[in-house]
């Protein structure tokens, strides 16, 4: 065995981000390693490169036990890693890349042809005849991904890690890295594949190690595994003991936005979506099947390469954020420690900052506005808080969450976007958030509610759209939103296939 990786064990403050993990990697295979967010993929990678040190466990290279302390460590052990974003300097030629740090000398100096003539022989091992004069960030983010394993490959050369390299690539050029990683596979390095993309994982892959909540659920050989039990793992559930709450049947709700052809390159492909007054639509689909990234392109983070968004009065601009929020729609994001709320600000700021923002700083909000919106909405959400002026940093997550769902509600919107609501926070306040978008919609409030936990798309939901790959590929109503049938579409098996 090239790698051998025994209950390995990863501790942060509050949270055990690894729990006894075996992980094993053969010369001469590629191994795909999954999980949702928050699974353990990135630590476990993060402790097999040095980046993190190791609170338990063992890892050995070639049958001898190694603790690198840092990733220059690791590559001189033999461990490379090729990120998603590359990790190069677009700014130097290709040559300068490659040799950076271990360039020919003659005389003292860099040795211009020799580092020329060594970068051209090393791109001809991959298939590529470039010139290596240019500047690497002239090239397409595939070449730039070639280049970058090819200088992995030559600092390490034994245990190459893949991590995400595929997702800003179109289908073209990941044929071209996945040529490359075979003939580095045939030529016996051991590499560990981290992708989002099932089709891409049975593609590629000789075996799949599936990490959930910090531990291994599993281990299989990639031929023998199916799509739907490959989700199972992935998401921890069996069909047959999905038990749920459905969400009532309301009936048909009047429409009110009409997106069409919305689509942005790299991100997730044109899709139609229509969304009724008082109606919640759910997203559902693994990390990576462009759910964020739809919801991004609705709120304008993303500007859309395509489409058309109208309501009934007319053609609507979701050009930027700004303009989102003055069509009246807001946005609870997924990262709400780094994207929504600000920690060093008071629950009230918090609060009050979208309201602020769409005034314009030179109207500031009275400061007896601020404190009773803060009171109401503190009292009105079970915000667990000493006070308004406590910092909301203090705060637990579910709490947290609270007050960024009262940022936007304090501004009334007709369409709220809710990116994992519950992601992160106790039973308690779960349950409060469901019962909270029940009571929006009964006011006619509009949301669309991207979720991991299928049961808890089930109970709110009206309707279900599925994506798989960055596309919107099933769209499930009435009887239809079941467990088993989420699933199906998220794993792209028909229903007679499933036992």
């Amino acid at each position: 065995m090239l790698l051998t990786i025994r209950s390995l064990t990863k501790l942060f403050p509050g949270t055990r981000a690894l729990d006894g993990v075996d992980f094993d990697l053969k010369a001469g295979e590629v191994h795909a390693l999954l999980g949702e967010n928050g699974a353990g993929k990135s630590t476990l990678i993060k402790c097999m490169t040095g980046a993190y040190r190791r609170d338990g466990g063992t890892v050995a290279l070639e049958g001898a036990e190694i603790d690198p302390r840092s990733t220059v460590e690791a590559q001189d052990l033999g461990i490379g890693t090729v990120y998603q974003e590359v990790n190069l300097l677009p700014n130097l030629t290709v040559a300068q890349n490659l040799m950076f740090g271990r360039e020919p000398r003659r005389l003292g100096l860099v040795h211009t042809r020799a580092m020329r003539a060594e970068a051209r022989a090393m791109l001809r091992d991959y298939g590529l005849e470039l010139d290596v004069d240019r500047d690497l960030g002239s090239y397409p983010v595939a070449i730039q991904q070639i280049v970058a394993i090819a200088r992995a490959v030559a600092l390490s050369g034994k245990v190459l890690i893949l991590d995400e390299p595929t997702a800003s690539l179109d289908a073209a050029e990941v044929r071209m890295v996945f040529d490359v990683v075979r003939g580095l596979r045939d030529r016996g390095l051991g590499i560990v594949f981290v992708s989002h993309f099932l089709d891409q994982v049975f593609d590629l892959t000789d075996r799949v190690t599936v990490l959930r909540n910090g531990r291994k659920v599993a281990t299989e050989d990639t031929a023998a595994l199916d799509r739907m039990r490959l989700i199972q793992h992935m998401l921890g559930r069996e069909l047959e003991a999905v038990t749920h709450e459905t969400a009532p049947d309301r009936g048909p709700r009047p429409p009110m936005l009409h997106f069409q052809d919305m689509g942005r390159r790299g991100a997730v492909e044109p899709f139609d979506m229509a969304v009724g007054q008082g109606e919640v639509v759910g997203l559902a689909g693994l990390l990576g099947s462009g759910r964020t990234e739809t919801a991004e392109l609705l709120f304008g983070v993303r500007p859309a390469h395509s489409g058309t968004a109208r309501d009934q009065a007319g053609p609507l601009n979701l050009s930027a954020p700004r303009a989102a929020i003055a069509a009246g729609f807001g946005f609870a994001p997924e990262d709400r420690k780094t994207d929504g709320i600000v920690a060093d600000l008071t629950i009230r700021e918090n609060i009050v900052l979208g309201l602020q923002a769409r005034r314009g700083w030179a109207r500031p909000i009275p400061r007896t506005e601020q404190n009773r919106l803060a009171d109401d909405y503190i009292k009105r959400l079970d915000i667990r808080t000493t006070g308004r002026e406590k910092r909301i940093g203090e705060l637990s997550g579910g709490n947290q969450q609270k007050v960024v769902l009262a940022r936007w509600l304090a501004m009334n919107p007709r369409f709220l976007i809710l990116d994992e609501p519950t992601r992160g926070i106790d039973v308690g306040a779960h349950a409060e958030i469901v019962r909270l978008i029940h009571e929006l919609t009964e006011q006619g409030m509009s949301l669309l509610v991207i979720s991991s936990e299928i049961d808890e798309l089930i109970a709110v939901s009206d309707r279900v759209i599925v994506l798989r790959d960055r596309r919107h590929v099933a769209e499930l109503e009435g009887d239809a939103i079941a467990a088993d049938r989420i699933m199906q579409a998220i794993a792209a098996v028909a229903p007679q296939e499933v036992a």
